[in-house]
């Protein structure tokens, strides 16, 4: 990111064909989309009986992870509308036009009817994202009403599916350094040291966002299902540090599961809540994509109505389940958002010089989330132990 900056500062000229390298990162990338979100929405769904099965830990989780989850969005759209990071960027004519082909003006009955998919394959290949998950959670659905000798092969093939995708992810990304310094290069050779300014500011809005959304919602969950708030943030304080310095919601989840069963979580709930929020519930992230998603809009300079945001954060909101497991995940599902929208690349790709900074406070934001959730269903159940705390 450094040597990146002062590269492109250095030799302004040269660092303006160093472009190919980060397209060709992003273009990597978007192959991930499709077929990673029906691997993993597939399982999420036909693969867990809990989730059909009207029990009440089933409900409750879901029920709280969504609620939880459309508030971080809105803080996210809030922050940024408020802190408008991305204003004062400008990128060349050519870049800021390099967008998808969509109508600007679509009608209610546009908007509604762009959501479901006349043809997967096109699809796919118009990267429309939203349609590809309405595809994936109705087949989901189908396959979870067959019999096991049916559902049993494919669930086994989304699985594997899925399990590919992270490996391809994982060797894409050892192309990220690379694809940070030209990006990062190509901003300031292209635009100056000003854009950086504009990311750091989105870094401080991201960050003070996060912890508005600690002690405004967290908390406050804390307080009105009784859990006690002091305690809590002991138990999460080593698995959250770990998720923050390894920015892997992974390598913390066993801690996070220790912790929390000693607590006083019930074990047949953590182990039942926790990898479930880590499909259902992600505070961080969510909250982070639609401050990114708006981000992107302003430094193309596009008046984003409301209307649009608020369309935008419905995607969002169901394109960011079941991807906690892929490295950069945000930054998958941000891109593939964004084209659907049609934003352009620069922006995001400008993003990748800062990621990992974000990437740090999302993922403990994430597990924090996810640790609360199961000492809420536990109460909820009334199977909370204090004697344990």
């Amino acid at each position: 990111m450094l040597a990146g900056i002062e590269f492109g500062y250095d030799f302004p000229g040269v660092s303006q064909n160093l472009d190919l390298f980060s397209q060709i990162f992003l273009r990597l990338i978007k192959t991930i989309i499709a077929p990673l979100l029906f691997g993993t929405l597939v399982v999420g769904i036909a693969g867990h009986p809990n989730l059909k099965q009207v029990s009440r830990m089933g409900w409750k989780s879901i029920l709280y992870f969504e609620i939880i989850t459309t508030i971080a969005l809105f803080i996210g759209l809030a922050a940024i509308n408020i802190s408008r990071a991305g204003i004062g960027i400008h990128l060349p004519v050519d870049t800021a036009q390099e967008a998808m082909k969509i109508p600007v003006k679509q009608t209610f009955n546009d908007v509604i009817l762009h959501i479901f998919p006349e043809n997967i394959a096109k699809s796919i290949a118009e990267g429309n994202i939203l349609q590809v998950v309405v595809f994936s959670l109705l087949f989901g659905i189908a396959l979870a009403m067959v019999k096991e000798k049916y559902r049993r092969p494919i669930i086994v093939f989304a699985e594997a599916l899925s399990e590919v995708m992270f490996k391809f992810t994982r060797i894409i990304m050892y192309f990220a350094p690379v694809a940070v310094f030209a990006a990062l290069a190509y901003t300031v050779g292209h635009m100056g040291l000003s854009a950086m300014i504009s990311l750091l500011r989105l870094l401080a809005t991201l960050y003070v966002a996060l912890i508005f959304f600690v002690i405004a919602v967290l908390v406050p969950v804390c307080i009105l299902f009784r859990i006690p708030v002091k305690g809590f943030f002991k138990a999460i304080l080593e698995p959250a540090s770990i998720a923050f310095a390894t920015t892997s919601s992974e390598a913390a989840l066993p801690v996070a599961m220790r912790n929390m069963e000693l607590f006083g979580v019930p074990r047949k709930i953590v182990s039942f809540v926790l990898p479930l929020g880590y499909t259902f519930n992600l505070d961080g992230t969510t909250l982070y994509l639609s401050l990114a998603s708006v981000f992107v809009a302003q430094a193309a300079g596009i008046d984003m109505p409301l209307s649009t945001q608020l369309v935008m954060m419905l995607t969002l909101l169901l394109t960011s389940k079941g991807v906690a497991g892929v490295p950069r995940a945000a930054m998958v599902i941000l891109i593939g958002t964004a084209a659907s929208f049609g934003l352009p690349a620069l922006p995001i790709l400008m993003l990748l010089g800062i990621d990992a900074l974000m990437d740090m406070a999302r993922t403990m934001i994430n597990v924090i989330g996810n640790s609360l959730a199961s000492a809420v269903v536990a109460k909820w159940e009334r199977e909370f132990s204090t004697t344990s705390i």
